[in-house]
């Protein structure tokens, strides 16, 4: 370990020896219900197609504090009411001012989950709403660390008038849901870790990420995962757009290949006065193994549209896609109008 690390270890370490939290305590509970109405038509499955109506409803629940040092707790739960409640994200974050900032991510809310899909739309992403989605799902990145890590974020650094920011992720159970603090942990030993570097200047953001999966700590030498992403989004005045690829390279056990994954987005997006448009497409596709041919090239694409007056959005979607599943003659149609109310 070198000095400079000695060196902030050791801050870190005294400013939190002395660390006592303040009475005062602000919380806060917000919301929003979703109604949407949406057609559908996919030969995917026997029930891909129909209309119907639905209702998700979510509660938000803020609270922070300041502690002594001047150090900030904060904790974030976003809770799913539709049926049955259910716990859909939860962080609790620590600010160390010129220190940076540590975040639990007990359920999402990674850095690198964060940039999965940075495409600018006015509804939701392209494949937000497919039909099976989990087994071709494009926004792959960040997916393996995104529950159960721990994030450190440096302050954000200008730079010769550039804006950079930095974030580093670990999760000890990698590709498994946190586990309940009242009764242990999962056992595995197959731990992830990530990295995401953005640089940004008069409009113009460029953005990397790498999240690695390190099979061959418990499993077969080197079964190591590596997942990759890139991407640059520019914003001038109401028009915003942007480009973003990523790469799966999966994991070779013995006697077995992995079969590696790529996708590729872009959008465009107009927003002025409330209204919002938008069209984007991704593509995903599976490579060749060995002297199997290579999966179909799944694509997708949808025109968007939306206006925010006060607490009320109402939204359009127009969405299609192909080779669904990655597999031949599979199609998926979808129109879908919805308002969101904000409470």
């Amino acid at each position: 370990m070198n000095k400079l690390k000695q060196i902030g270890l050791s801050a870190l370490a005294g400013s939190l020896a002395v660390a006592t939290a303040s009475n005062a305590v602000e919380y806060s509970l917000t919301g929003d219900a979703y109604v949407v109405y949406s057609s559908e038509d996919s030969n995917t499955t026997d029930t891909a197609s129909g209309k119907h109506f639905a209702a998700d409803m979510d509660l938000y629940t803020n609270a922070s504090t300041e502690l002594d040092n001047g150090f900030t707790v904060s904790f974030f739960q976003g809770i799913n009411t539709n049926s049955t409640m259910a716990v859909t994200t939860a962080q609790v974050t620590l600010g160390m001012g010129s220190l940076g900032t540590l975040q639990l991510n007990e359920d999402g809310g990674s850095k690198a989950n964060a940039i999965d899909d940075v495409m600018p739309n006015a509804m939701q992403e392209t494949w937000d709403r497919v039909a099976d989605i989990n087994r071709t799902d494009p926004s792959f990145f960040g997916g393996s660390t995104a529950q159960g890590s721990v994030d450190y974020r440096i302050p954000t650094q200008e730079i010769a008038g550039l804006t950079v920011n930095f974030a580093a992720t670990y999760d000890p159970n990698a590709d498994e849901e946190a586990s309940n603090a009242s009764s242990g942990g999962i056992t595995t030993s197959v731990s992830g870790d990530a990295y995401v570097l953005e640089v940004s200047a008069m409009g113009l953001k460029v953005g990397l990420g790498q999240e690695n999966i390190n099979n061959g700590a418990g499993l077969v030498a080197g079964t190591d995962e590596e997942n990759t992403t890139g991407y640059v989004t520019y914003s001038n005045g109401p028009i915003s757009i942007g480009y973003q690829e990523a790469y799966a390279n999966n994991r070779h056990a013995a006697g077995t290949e992995g079969a590696d994954n790529e996708s590729e987005f872009w959008g465009i997006k107009y927003s002025a006065d409330g209204i919002a448009l938008s069209y984007a497409e991704s593509e995903y596709m599976t490579h060749a193994v060995s002297n199997d041919a290579a999966g179909l090239t799944q694509e997708l694409e949808a025109i968007q549209a939306s206006y925010t007056m006060g607490s009320m959005t109402i939204m359009a979607s127009l969405s299609e896609g192909s080779n669904i599943g990655a597999a031949a003659d599979k199609t998926y149609e979808e129109t879908s109008i919805a308002v969101n109310f904000a409470f």
